[in-house]
């Protein structure tokens, strides 16, 4: 056969590949789906354990990962089941366990007992696997009648391979050849999974072997109490409310982001809070469980944004109690749609004129370039936020004012044991604010004002001053 030439040697068939590959067969309809259906699960499993540890793991580092990974794997979830759902496929059946031994795999990881451990399980096994898959799949479809499959396992490789660097990283500073030596038996009952589900993506010859669980032999439970790593030294503190100072026109803006930039990073507990609404609610459409890992992940961005704040003004952001008393109530407190309300009556407030956009306005009166930024993009995200609460939460109540004031009585039901914890050592709810604007002041080259240097309140207000919010919303 003479060789095909298309018009003036133009890019055959749109560019997407050489007229050779083309004309090969590929994987039928048939055979397409059982593989996109198991990368969904893949996705979806990984989700679900990013969440399920967030909370309970201590490192910061690692929850601010987990955040961006659960985001990513929401939304290659999403796009599996759209692009399923287009193959002759209803009912999609996509609720349903592809293989038993995937099941045990992703059951392992999740409860795995040490940090190590499960970053050895995410990053060393899961992803490595997930990625080898979607490799595979794209080197066996036909690039021209799959083309809509092959581009979603395109994008999805560059986010698997972006996870696994981070992941090869982070292994490298936690594990070492002791801890590696006491994972290998549990390691290899993770290939054994593998190998007996036929691979990831059930093209191999299953192995036959018998798995038995290890330590997913214990059915998982999800712990909704926050920890926190040794850098935050007193996160039961509760002395300085950034919301009175923040919002006090006496003060000048200058020492104002040292507090904006308190606020951003004390938001890493919402993550902590979020990953118990959306673990513990069952039978949402999946665009929930992607819009409210989508608001997770930007919460946690903000919390980085506080951190390179103070990195940029030269402030230790260890001597700042960053404290988790607001997701430790509330996990421990509320249902998880009481959480939610909590969270949407405060997300309202954030939108009122003395909220989101008068936090940017101090930004720009700052004359910090990078603050007046990162205030900009924070107040757009909690626009996002405030219409997914809408989609998602409003629409359980008759209007917004019931919803309002359901959220209200939840937040007025939360109980914050400052005397209690303050009576069992757990912090002394020390103002670390003067020695922090010393700091600061130090770095700036000038004297610290007196009148600012001796601020002082109790973080007791915070909850007037956030339904104040919210009622001039």
């Amino acid at each position: 056969m003479n060789a095909y030439r298309s018009y003036r040697d133009l890019p055959p068939l749109a560019g997407i590949c050489p007229m050779e590959r083309a004309m090969q067969p590929g994987l039928s309809v048939e055979e397409c789906v059982a593989r996109l259906k198991r990368f969904h699960y893949a996705f979806k499993r990984l989700h679900d354990i990013f969440l399920s540890r967030l909370t309970s793991e201590p490192i910061y580092e690692l929850k601010s990962a987990f955040s961006l990974h659960a985001y990513l794997c929401s939304e290659h979830t999403m796009a599996l089941r759209q692009r399923i759902g287009e193959m002759r496929e209803p009912p999609l059946g996509l609720d349903q366990i592809p293989d038993p031994h995937l099941q045990i795999f992703f059951d392992e990881i999740r409860s795995a007992p040490t940090t190590e451990e499960l970053v050895l399980g995410i990053y060393e096994k899961a992803a490595p696997a997930l990625k080898m898959a979607l490799e595979r799949h794209l080197a066996d479809t036909n690039p021209l009648a799959d083309h809509p499959s092959a581009r979603l396992c395109k994008f999805a490789l560059i986010e698997a391979g972006e996870l696994i660097e981070f992941g090869r990283q982070a292994i490298g500073c936690l594990v070492d050849g002791a801890c590696r030596e006491r994972a290998r038996d549990w390691l290899a009952l993770l290939d054994d999974c593998l190998t007996a589900a036929g691979g990831l993506d059930g093209t191999e010859r299953p192995s036959g072997k018998r798995i038995n669980r290890a330590y997913s032999a214990t059915p998982f439970q999800y712990d909704p109490k926050p920890r926190r790593d040794e850098r935050f030294p007193d996160p039961y503190n509760m002395g300085v409310n950034a919301e009175v100072f923040i919002y006090d026109e006496k003060f000048p803006p200058e020492p104002k982001i040292l507090m904006l930039y308190y606020k951003r990073l004390r938001e890493i507990d919402v993550p902590e809070m979020m990953a118990s609404i959306i673990v513990e609610t069952e039978g949402k459409p999946w665009a929930y469980y992607r819009d409210m890992t989508r608001q997770l992940w930007d919460e946690a961005r903000h919390a980085m944004m506080g951190e390179v704040g103070f990195v940029q003004l030269g402030v230790d952001w260890r001597k700042v109690m960053i404290n988790f008393t607001w997701s430790l109530a509330l996990n421990t407190q509320l249902k998880a749609i009481e959480r939610h309300a909590v969270l949407y009556f405060i997300e309202q407030g954030l939108m009122a004129k003395t909220g989101k956009r008068y936090e940017w306005e101090v930004g720009l009166a700052s004359k910090n370039p990078l603050t007046a930024l990162f205030q900009d993009y924070d107040w757009a995200d909690e626009v996002l936020h405030a219409r997914i609460g809408r989609d998602w939460y409003l629409k359980e109540f008759k209007d917004a004012h019931a919803a309002v004031q359901y959220g209200d009585r939840c937040w007025s039901r939360v109980l914050m044991g400052w005397s209690q914890w303050r009576s069992e050592g757990l912090t002394q709810h020390r103002n670390w604010w003067p020695d922090v604007y010393r700091e600061a002041c130090q770095r700036w080259g000038i004297e610290p004002a007196p009148e600012i240097l001796s601020y002082s309140t109790s973080y007791e207000t915070i909850r007037a001053d956030l339904k104040n919010l919210a009622g001039s919303a």
